[in-house]
């Protein structure tokens, strides 16, 4: 499994006019082609009177980039929203900006300008967020040993995702690979060795949302 990376966590939107041209910026968080062209067509469907509905899409599984200009001159909407995407390290995302024509030419520069500042606000507006790969695990414990056993859990974890109450207790929760080692072994001196943790497979949960 590949290492951290970050996405959007919503499917989110913003927009601004510049010389009466109305610019939508659309983002969602997606995992394949399939989900991203979806995702255009149905924007298509919705703004389907509007000039031009420029999109760019970044996938993790084989580095995939996609772009188009949609009738906009050549390299002034989709590959700026791509390199805005790519320069901000964001994966698994589609943007899609849909331009609403106001009558007044831009010129180049103020296409690149205008649909760069789009993708920037719909990158923000769907809140960026690192993805850490982290080891899904349990541990059981008595009621007497729950109290410790729970706070060096939450003391090294990167979250506690569930407890369960029988006839001991089942903790549930995802950790880094390179802290699993020190919880082990701290789990291991606090209960005498009883406490053992065992780790089912790997996958990636949020960790810190970029300002």
């Amino acid at each position: 499994m590949a290492g951290d990376y970050k996405t959007v966590s919503i499917a989110a939107k913003d927009e601004f006019t510049e010389k009466r041209s109305r610019f939508i910026g659309y983002c969602k968080p997606v995992k394949t082609e399939q989900e991203a062209v979806a995702f255009i067509n149905e924007l298509r469907s919705r703004h389907w009177d509007a000039r031009h509905n420029v999109y760019a899409y970044s996938l993790r599984e084989g580095n995939l980039k996609r772009y188009s200009d949609d009738g906009e001159p050549s390299g002034t909407a989709g590959m700026p929203v791509l390199e805005v995407i790519t320069k901000n390290e964001v994966f698994d995302v589609c943007v899609v900006v849909t331009r609403y024509f106001g009558g007044v030419l831009l010129g180049t520069g103020g296409l690149v300008r205008a649909y760069s500042q789009a993708a920037k606000l719909a990158l923000k507006a769907g809140q960026v967020v690192l993805m850490e790969r982290c080891a899904l695990c349990e541990a059981h414990c008595t009621y007497n040993q729950y109290g410790k056993v729970s706070s060096l859990i939450m003391e090294l974890c990167s979250g506690l995702d569930d407890t369960v109450y029988g006839a001991d207790v089942l903790l549930k929760f995802h950790i880094s690979p390179q802290a699993l080692p020190l919880l082990e072994k701290k789990l291991k001196d606090a209960t005498a060795g009883e406490v053992c943790v065992s780790a089912e497979k790997e996958d990636f949960f949020p960790k810190t949302v970029e300002s």
